[in-house]
């Protein structure tokens, strides 16, 4: 359980409660959940966060009427900064697109310029919108997290609750190594209503070799733990800088989507990338 589990920041929100579905536009169903939350209690503030990042959305469920009433759809993507005062809790972002679809805008572009605006007033912060016609999709390979594997050990686990232990004394040697390695074992579970979250995780670093092992196990101890996606990436992130003390270093995980939408957040205090196709299993 998390310590904030029960802050009264999250009473308001409609995650975990019965709600009914609005068909036309209401900015007002979006709701944030502060990121000091989670930061405050990893000595985290705003003036001393150790990384960079975004939460990158996938939202496969976009669709609204032109001026004539015609049925549009789209594919979007949003970035929201890693530096906003909130992150957006994804029901309160459901129930906000599904209040597009009997909504008329004239252009495309006036649908995106409405998404851009409600998320940046909504998350107090930078966001960025892009909108893909289908056929820009079609035909695109799933893609692969690029890095080593760790998943097939031959090792026994019985703990499945979340612990920073395996993470100390987790590196080895003096030497400098530089690597990627990847899981696609991370399950951690919804803040509010405790229901699994499925994802992989991709860690690029250079610094002391981390031990693979210890690392896994760490990973596999999120299992039981609830916090929201950014959360558990951040916390990752924190912990793994702590412990392993790497001099570069970047988190990424690619959430399963749920209620049409997916969740990629990323964290690095490097020059790093986040490749941003689809996983098998999104």
């Amino acid at each position: 359980m998390s310590s904030y589990e029960n802050h009264q920041a999250l009473d308001g929100l409609t995650l975990g409660k019965s709600t009914d579905y609005r068909d036309n536009y209401d900015t007002s169903l979006l709701q944030g959940v502060p990121r000091s939350l989670n930061r405050d209690p990893l000595g985290l503030t705003a003036d001393n966060l150790p990384f960079h990042g975004a939460d990158i959305w996938t939202l496969y469920e976009l669709s609204w009427l032109n001026s004539r009433g015609l049925p549009q759809v789209a594919v979007g993507h949003v970035e929201l900064d890693y530096t906003s005062v909130n992150l957006i809790e994804s029901k309160s972002f459901k129930l906000y697109l599904n209040s597009f679809n009997q909504t008329r805008f004239d252009t495309w572009e006036t649908v995106r310029q409405t998404l851009e605006r409600d998320l940046r007033a909504c998350a107090q912060g930078n966001v960025s919108v892009r909108l893909h016609r289908l056929d820009e999709l079609e035909g695109q390979p799933v893609a692969h997290f690029h890095g080593t594997c760790i998943d097939d050990q031959d090792i026994s686990i019985d703990n499945y609750q979340f612990t920073t232990d395996y993470l100390q004394h987790a590196v080895s040697g003096e030497k400098q190594v530089e690597e990627t390695l990847v899981s696609h074992l991370l399950k951690s579970n919804c803040l509010i209503t405790h229901q699994p979250d499925w994802g992989s995780i991709q860690i690029q670093y250079r610094g002391r070799k981390i031990d693979r092992e210890k690392l896994l196990r760490y990973l596999v101890s999120f299992r039981h733990h609830n916090e929201f996606h950014e959360q558990c990436v951040e916390r990752i992130f924190n912990d793994i800088l702590r412990f392993c003390q790497p001099e570069t270093l970047s988190v990424y995980a690619r959430y399963t989507r749920r209620g049409g939408l997916d969740i990629n957040p990323w964290r690095s205090n490097a020059n790093f990338v986040p490749a941003t196709g689809r996983l098998a299993r999104q």
